[in-house]
């Protein structure tokens, strides 16, 4: 099987070159130094499998495994990372494998060995067209802060809130802007999430209950958030019955 390394780190990716060229079933097919540049030589390349960094320049590992599953024959990703498995799930990325730096070689075998090819009509036969954009529900939330990647637990999160194209999450620690969109966020946690408002979505097990605003219209409690949000007319019904039933 043709490998694709992509690392910005010199050292890592002779390491990683080095453990794939030792095994009878995969060869390096090429290697990449950032997130563009992998796009860029998987689609000239075309390989079966992309070891892929997440902490680089410019186009990180994150966005370039997303692009990498939009090909017409889109590679398995591994990742080779500091981060946990956690951590690659709140990305909202479809991978393959996850491999902890150092990457060890026993460990590279075993992911090898389980990584499977799937081309985008397989995969559409096996999840279906239809079905929403994340198969299954993360427990933490990613933001890109100055801090670097923050992760946040769904259960800390109150609400989210949409202004223009950025989309605030308010969780217990503060809150942070995020890359989902409102509507996904909709379809990922729908059992769990309930809209308000046209540009507000707040999760079922941190509300308290309506009240109604002196102007007249409605607004939501939620537990230890002393702000209240303001409900569109036609959520009221809906928003009741479902106070009335926690």
């Amino acid at each position: 099987m043709k490998v694709l390394v992509v690392d910005d780190e010199k050292l890592a990716r002779e390491r990683l070159v080095r453990m794939v060229e030792i095994l009878d079933d995969h060869e390096v097919s090429g290697i990449a130094e950032s997130g563009d540049d992998a796009i860029t030589q998987a689609i000239k390349l075309e390989p079966d499998i992309v070891l892929l960094d997440i902490r680089m320049p410019g186009m990180d590992g994150i966005e370039a495994g997303k692009q990498l599953a939009t090909l017409a024959t889109p590679p398995a990703v591994i990742f080779c990372t500091a981060f946990d498995q956690h951590a690659i799930d709140a990305f909202n990325v479809n991978a393959s494998g996850y491999l902890m730096k150092p990457v060890r070689r026993e460990g590279l075998m075993k992911a090898l060995a389980k990584v499977s090819v799937v081309n985008k009509v397989q995969r559409e036969a096996i999840i279906g067209k239809d079905e929403p954009p994340y198969a299954r529900s993360r427990t933490h939330i990613s933001a890109k802060t100055w801090r670097g990647i923050e992760l946040i637990p769904l259960a800390d999160v109150k609400f989210f809130q949409a202004d223009h194209k950025y989309v605030t999450v308010r969780y217990e620690g503060g809150e942070v802007l995020i890359d989902d969109t409102l509507r996904d966020l909709e379809a990922e946690f729908g059992d769990r999430i309930v809209r308000i408002h046209r540009n507000a979505l707040v999760m079922i097990d941190q509300l308290e209950g309506l009240e109604r605003a002196p102007c007249g219209h409605y607004r939501v409690r939620m537990r230890g958030v002393e702000e209240r949000l303001d409900v569109s007319r036609r959520h009221v019904s809906g928003l009741r019955r479902l106070a009335q039933a926690l």
